[in-house]
C-alpha cells in the first residue's frame, strides 16, 4: 500500500517540477540570452524481489522481479538553439548568432554569457552593463574604445561569406510539352477467307454474316443469290460497303478484309449468320477476334500509317498547326500533305513543325512522342495543337496525340544575401549577392548595388561547383573579387571575397533543399 501511495505522490511531484520548468521558460520569454530548459524523467525502483538469473543446464534464464517506486526528474536540459535577434537602438548592444559565448572577467575568474548588453565605463573599457565586468577580447585582454580621437575611415577590402546553397534542383528548367501518345507505324486488323469463289447459294436465298470493327455496333452483310452462285467479288463488294473496313479479292480468289484504321487497338470480328445460310462458314472466314499491330514509328513512317489516322490523307489535304513560341509569339501555319507539297512522312511533319518555333526544339522522344522543348530555361507558355482542315479527304484523331506540359519551365534556384560595404570616406553602401544555379549545375554569384550607391564594374562570379558531399570543388581557381564604383568616389574599389576552401565546410556548402548565405566577417 505504501509503495502505491508513494508512486502516485512521486508522479505529482515530478509533474510539479515539469510545470515549474515550463513556467520559468514562459517568465523569461523576453529575457536577453535566456535559453529554455526541458525536463527529463526517469523511473525509480524500490526493491528487487528476485534477481535475474542466467540460463543453465536444462533450464532457461529468468528476468528480475522489481517493484517500481514511481518517477523522478532526472535532468533539466538547456536548449541552445539560436534565438530571435532584435534591434535595441543602443550602439554597444550586440548579439551572438551561432555557437559561442561572450567572455567577461570578474578579476578572479573568467565568466561566460550570451547577453550582449554592453557599455563603456569611465576608463572607456567595454563592460557588461549588469555586472560591470570588463568584456574580454579574443586574446584575453580588456577592450578599450577611444571615443575622443578622430579616426580615418577604412574602406572595406574583404569579406567572408558562409552558408548553404540547396542541393535539390527546382530550376532552372526549360518547359517541355509532350504528346499523350507516341507516333507508331500501324497495321490493320485483317482476315482472309480460306475458301475461294465462286460459292454455291441456292437461287433466291439470302445468306448473311455480321462484321464488328473496333468494338462498335455489328454491321450485317447480306448476299442474295440470283443464279445459284455468287462470286467472291460479290461478297467483297458487300463487305466493302460497310463502315470502317475495306474488302477485296486476291489473286487466289480469296476474300481479304482489313480495317481502315491501324494499330494494336483496332479489332475485327466476324459473327456467323443464321444456321444453313452462314456466309462466314461458306467463305471460310474465321470468327475469332483479330487485332491490328504496330511498331515504333520511323522517320519514313507515313502519316496514313499512324494508329490515330481515321481516313487516309490525299495529296493537298491540310493540317492546321497553331501554338505559342517561347517568347509568346503566336504560331499559325498549315502542313500540306503530298510528296510534291510539304511531305508525307512523320519526319517531314516533325521537321515542318520544328521550323515554326524559333525558341524551341520539336522532335520525337524515345517513345515516339512528339515533344516541344524550350531552348532556354525559365517560365514560358509553350503551346501546340493540330487540327485537320474541314475540306480534307483524310483525317486523324489528333486528340490521340494531344500536347500537355510535362515539365514546367522554372527560373534559376536563387539564394540572396546583403552586406554593408564602406567606401574610402566611411560611407556605408548595401551590396547584394544573388547566387543562381545554372543549367550545368554550377552556381553564379552576381553582385549588385542600387543606382544611388553606385555600380558594379566587374562581372558575376562564375563556376561555383560542389562535390557530392556538399564541399566546394575548384574554388581556388575562381576569381572572387568584386570591383565597384561608389557614388561620390573617384577611384574604383575592390572587395575580395572568401567563399570557402575546396573540400572544406568553412564557407559555402551545398546540401538539402534549403538555402541561406550570410556574411560572416
Amino acid at each position: 500500500m505504501s509503495s502505491s501511495l508513494f508512486s502516485a505522490l512521486s508522479g505529482l511531484q515530478a509533474h510539479q517540477s515539469w510545470i515549474d520548468v515550463i513556467g520559468n521558460n514562459l517568465a523569461n520569454s523576453n529575457t536577453p540570452g535566456f535559453k529554455t530548459s526541458s525536463a527529463t524523467f526517469a523511473d525509480q525502483f524500490a526493491r528487487t524481489l528476485q534477481y535475474a538469473q542466467g540460463p543453465g543446464t536444462g533450464r532457461g534464464g529468468r528476468n528480475p522481479v522489481q517493484i517500481g517506486l514511481g518517477v523522478r526528474v532526472a535532468d533539466t536540459a538547456r536548449n541552445f538553439t539560436q534565438g530571435a535577434l532584435s534591434r535595441t537602438g543602443r550602439t554597444f548592444d550586440v548579439a551572438m548568432q551561432g555557437n559561442g559565448f561572450f567572455a567577461v572577467s570578474s578579476g578572479l575568474q573568467n565568466l561566460y554569457t550570451r547577453v550582449g548588453t554592453f557599455g563603456l565605463d569611465a576608463l572607456h573599457q567595454l563592460v557588461d552593463q549588469r555586472t560591470g565586468y570588463p568584456v574580454l577580447s579574443p586574446t584575453g585582454g580588456s577592450i578599450e574604445i577611444d571615443t575622443e580621437s578622430l579616426l580615418s575611415p577604412n574602406a572595406t577590402t574583404s569579406a567572408r561569406l558562409s552558408g548553404n546553397l540547396p542541393k535539390v534542383v527546382t530550376g532552372p528548367l526549360p518547359e517541355v510539352l509532350t504528346a499523350s501518345s507516341g507516333f507508331a507505324q500501324g497495321s490493320p486488323a485483317q482476315l482472309t477467307s480460306s475458301n475461294s469463289g465462286p460459292f454455291t447459294i441456292p437461287a433466291g436465298e439470302t445468306w448473311t454474316m455480321r462484321v464488328t470493327v473496333a468494338g462498335g455496333a455489328p454491321q450485317t452483310v447480306s448476299v442474295t443469290s440470283v443464279t445459284g452462285t455468287v462470286t467472291a467479288s460479290d461478297i467483297a463488294t458487300a463487305v466493302d460497303a460497310l463502315d470502317g473496313v475495306s474488302a477485296s479479292v486476291n489473286g487466289s480468289g480469296k476474300i481479304e478484309i482489313a480495317t481502315d484504321r491501324v494499330g494494336e487497338n483496332v479489332t475485327l470480328k466476324i459473327t456467323s449468320g443464321s444456321s444453313g445460310r452462314d456466309l462466314a462458314a461458306l467463305t471460310g472466314l474465321s470468327t475469332a477476334l483479330v487485332s491490328g499491330s504496330q511498331i515504333d514509328a520511323t522517320a519514313a513512317t507515313d502519316l496514313n500509317e499512324l494508329p490515330g489516322n481515321l481516313v487516309d490523307y490525299a495529296a493537298g489535304d491540310r493540317i492546321h498547326i497553331t501554338g505559342v513560341d517561347e517568347d509568346g509569339t503566336a504560331i499559325n501555319a498549315e502542313f500540306t500533305y503530298g510528296a510534291a507539297n510539304d511531305g508525307t512522312t512523320v519526319d517531314d511533319f516533325v521537321s515542318f513543325i520544328d521550323g515554326l518555333y524559333a525558341g524551341a526544339a520539336v522532335s520525337m522522344d524515345a517513345a515516339g512522342k512528339l515533344t516541344v522543348e524550350a531552348d532556354t530555361a525559365g517560365e514560358t507558355s509553350l503551346q501546340l495543337s493540330l487540327l485537320d482542315d474541314a475540306s480534307n479527304t483524310g483525317s486523324t484523331d489528333w486528340t490521340t496525340y494531344a500536347m500537355a506540359v510535362t515539365t514546367e519551365g522554372t527560373a534559376s534556384d536563387q539564394v540572396s544575401t546583403s552586406m554593408e560595404v564602406f567606401d574610402s570616406a566611411g560611407v556605408a553602401h548595401t551590396m547584394t549577392f544573388t547566387f543562381a544555379r545554372q543549367q550545368d549545375g554550377s552556381w553564379t554569384a552576381t553582385p549588385s548595388l542600387s543606382s544611388a550607391d553606385g555600380s558594379v564594374l566587374s562581372g558575376p562570379i562564375t563556376g561555383l561547383e560542389f562535390a557530392d558531399d556538399g564541399a566546394p570543388v575548384g574554388f581556388a581557381g575562381v576569381d572572387a573579387t568584386v570591383q565597384v564604383q561608389f557614388a561620390g568616389q573617384t577611384a574604383p574599389q575592390t572587395v575580395a571575397l572568401d567563399l570557402g576552401e575546396p573540400g572544406a565546410f568553412t564557407g559555402l556548402t551545398q546540401f538539402g533543399s534549403e538555402g541561406e548565405v550570410f556574411v560572416r566577417e
